[in-house]
């Protein structure tokens, strides 16, 4: 069913064309990823579908009744109104609906004639169906889901909505539109403001949802496993893609190789065409080389696809730092309450370290005690013989709003640099032109990340610690940076949570979680498949405890002549047989469980896959192991 549909849409500003030409249909259970660079229009599309903002030309249609429904960022909600109840207001038609049948109801109870109560019984009926089609009898549970999902507590749910911090509020407006559940949810940036553990939840949510959806993002893992179609918008023009980001990024480079061969090879028939038409226009053959140049001018020409390019980027050659850079022993924090204790480790030259972990556990808070911008309350922290330190800080706050961009940019305490070398270094970042003089508060946050890593670059530090990096690049921004990270011969910390950013730049990790923070060898892809085996221990552990309560309890039933006869699942076999049998799976399984855990592991891919692909069967078999067991304790006991 299509919900949406555009044709020849088109918008402009200020006389420019922020795209032209659109045509796309939008459909049930749909998952679109919308990319493309900084500037190119996907917000202001995302606008004119919301009917926040008008086309300048073109049709839109939408189907009549479908709502559609965008993220909102800026908080709409008064200042007495607790989480709950902006919870609950997303789906305040339901809960009208089950005032409505409370109050039917007691109609039917007070009705004095058989027709007052048969009228009032229908009501009753048609507003029961209604509530059951969008399943309005778990509101409450609908409401918790989502706000435990997107990382508030029991605790939060009956405090001021106005009183959360600044990303908390974006939280509270996700939550409103995804308790809203529209027909089409147009998702603006979703995953900003949120942790790993929170991204993961998001994701699992909406791959669930039957709706149709656009989302904006620059979190490529979070299009991998959300998207199932991707629309790319760039120069003014739309272009549709079957499948996640991966999907899409590999099909648009082999569409570009083909259209280049493509292109080459008609490029070469028109050079033929025309200088047979040059020899024998005059000649024997006129004939020919005009039939041929009415073929040429009836030629569909092929144009090559354009490139989307990031930045240069790209970091200066630096001063050599000593081989420890930083070195930590039982380094402690505590603000209102403790963050972490017993850090313990050093980062050697060259290294790039990833740190992640919840929203609030103190992962700003220690690269700033590592750098020596904070003290800790215990323990010692020793930077190296020659580091020198460059800062970005995610709240860009090393770039003051007055200042123009060239002069923020430009190195305070190096009068070698002159004007000229300014604008070189900016151009490297993608900021050009007269942008250098404009004032930093009136750039967008994109053109603001860049130019805090170009003054980043022009500090000459050798050691970088980067707050979010990613949070305001684009896609192709973002490979640029890592590009630029991993050619970078100095050492790098990174808070992000950027998860396909870390796998590509990180070696090591620091996870700031439940009040420690220690290091883990490895990408974050690693660290990941190193978690999914503890859960699965514990879950193992849970399993067997539940296993053998459930054995036991034949027992019971027969000593108090209670056992029910059942049907055997499996054959017959011995419980020591089993037992064999289960002992060598663990033993099997606590291999590739090793092997999970070791970062060697993730260098070959198709290796990689493979594990973890005989871990997961082996899981399988050991669930139908643990069942056989448990039927022949029953049964042969």
């Amino acid at each position: 069913m299509i919900l949406l549909s555009a044709k020849d849409l088109g918008r402009h500003i200020a006389g420019d064309p922020i795209f032209q030409g659109l045509d796309f249909d939008l459909r049930t259970g749909q998952r679109v990823g919308l990319v493309g660079p900084n500037g190119v229009g996907k917000t202001t599309l995302l606008k004119v579908l919301n009917g926040q903002d008008k086309p300048d030309y073109g049709n839109l249609y939408v189907r009549p009744g479908a709502q559609v429904s965008l993220l909102r960022q800026q908080p709409d909600f008064g200042p007495v109104l607790t989480l709950r109840d902006v919870a609950r207001s997303a789906m305040a038609g339901l809960v009208r609906l089950q005032e409505q049948l409370h109050e039917t109801a007691e109609d039917m109870a007070s009705a004095k004639t058989e027709e007052e109560r048969t009228a009032a019984s229908t009501r009753y009926e048609q507003i029961h169906e209604q509530l059951e089609h969008h399943d309005a009898f778990s509101i409450e549970h609908r409401v918790e889901e989502v706000l435990f999902g997107l990382g508030f507590t029991p605790a939060d749910l009956d405090r001021a909505a106005s009183t959360f911090s600044g990303g908390q509020q974006s939280r509270v407006m996700l939550a409103k539109l995804l308790l809203e559940n529209p027909d089409v949810m147009l998702l603006d940036e979703p995953s900003n403001h949120l942790d790993l553990e929170t991204v993961e939840w998001l994701e699992s949510f909406l791959a669930r949802q039957a709706i149709a959806m656009i989302v904006v993002s620059h979190d490529r893992a979070f299009l991998d496993r959300v998207v199932n179609t991707t629309w790319e918008l760039h120069r003014s023009r739309m272009t549709s893609y079957p499948g996640n980001f991966s999907k899409y990024w590999t099909m648009r480079q082999e569409r570009m190789d083909q259209l280049e061969k493509q292109y080459e090879r008609q490029q070469e028939y028109i050079q033929e065409t025309e200088s047979f038409i040059r020899r024998n226009m005059a000649g024997q053959k006129t004939k020919q080389a005009q039939d041929r140049q009415k073929k040429l001018a009836r030629l569909d020409r092929i144009e090559k696809m354009s490139e989307i390019v990031g930045p240069i980027m790209g970091f200066e050659e630096v001063a050599r730092s000593g081989d420890i850079v930083v070195d930590a022993s039982n380094v402690a924090k505590s603000f209102d309450q403790p963050l972490f204790k017993g850090f313990t480790g050093s980062i050697q030259r060259g290294q790039c370290v990833g740190v992640i972990g919840p929203n609030g556990a103190g992962k700003s808070t220690l690269v700033k005690i590592m750098i020596g911008k904070l003290a800790p309350d215990s323990g010692n922290i020793r930077l190296g013989h020659n580091v020198r330190v460059g800062y970005y800080d995610q709240g860009l706050n090393s770039l003051p709003p007055e200042t123009t961009l060239m002069r923020a940019v430009w190195p305070e305490d190096d009068m070698s640099w002159v004007e000229n070398d300014v604008r070189d270094l900016m151009a490297r970042f993608g900021l050009t032109g007269d942008m250098a003089f404009q004032k930093v508060g009136a750039l967008s946050g994109g053109e603001k990340g860049k130019a805090a890593l170009a003054r980043l670059c022009a500090t000459s530090a050798n050691m970088l610690v980067l707050d979010e990096p990613t949070n305001h690049l684009d896609i192709w921004s973002c490979e640029s940076l890592e590009r630029s990270i991993k050619e970078y011969e100095g050492t790098v910390i990174v808070v992000s949570h950027d998860r396909y950013f870390l796998n590509q730049v990180a070696d090591r990790l620091i996870v700031v979680a439940n009040g420690t923070a220690r290091f883990f060898e490895g990408n974050y892809e690693a660290w990941e498949s190193a978690q999914a085996v503890i859960k699965s221990k514990e879950q193992e552990q849970a399993n067997r405890a539940a296993s053998v309560a459930k054995a036991n309890e034949p027992v019971k039933q027969l000593a108090t002549g209670q056992l029910p006869k059942k049907k055997r699942k499996f054959p017959f076999r011995k419980t020591a047989d089993l037992e064999a049998d289960v002992a060598r799976a663990e033993t099997e399984k606590a291999a590739l469980e090793a092997q999970l855990a070791d970062p060697t592991t993730y260098r070959d891919e198709a290796k990689a896959r493979l594990v973890r692909e005989k871990f997961a069967a082996l899981e399988t078999k050991l669930t139908m192991l643990y069942e056989h067991w448990e039927e022949a304790m029953e049964y042969n006991s």
